[in-house]
């Protein structure tokens, strides 16, 4: 399952996902993993949050980012939850880029595996590839 939280930038979306991350921590009997740009939520987040720096393995587009979520989900089936923070500040502002890796993203994890991204950006600015995977 795919779901975004939008909004502007200093809006609250950061904060939203650190809670989800630690709720996910409490009711999961799996891995959770935070993806993020920079180690900037380490201190926020459970100590047994799995932290995946995008910088540290070069993921700049859409494509490798991609990769590395297929790879950590084939590589471990006990991951439940990957929450990601600030997608367009790793992979650029390509919105239609965006909606087909939600699109390839979805396909990996069917019911089994939650992942939640969140995006600087108004939902009503978001094309439906995007916006079609809104929490609210």
């Amino acid at each position: 399952m795919v779901r975004i939280i939008t909004g502007a930038k200093g809006s609250g979306k950061t904060k939203i996902l650190v809670d989800l991350i630690n709720e996910a921590v409490k009711a999961t009997d799996g891995y959770v993993v935070c993806v993020d740009k920079g180690l900037h939520l380490r201190y926020d987040i459970k100590p047994s949050v799995r932290l995946v720096d995008t910088e540290t393995w070069k993921i700049f587009s859409f494509e490798a980012f991609y990769g590395l979520i297929a790879g950590m989900l084939a590589g471990n089936y006990d991951i439940t939850d990957v929450f990601v923070d600030g997608i367009l500040k790793v992979c650029g502002a390509d919105y239609e880029g965006l909606g087909a890796m939600l699109a390839k993203v979805e396909h990996l994890t069917g019911e089994s595996v939650s992942i939640v991204f969140t995006i600087s950006a108004p939902l009503d600015e978001l094309p439906e590839s995007v916006a079609k995977y809104d929490a609210h």
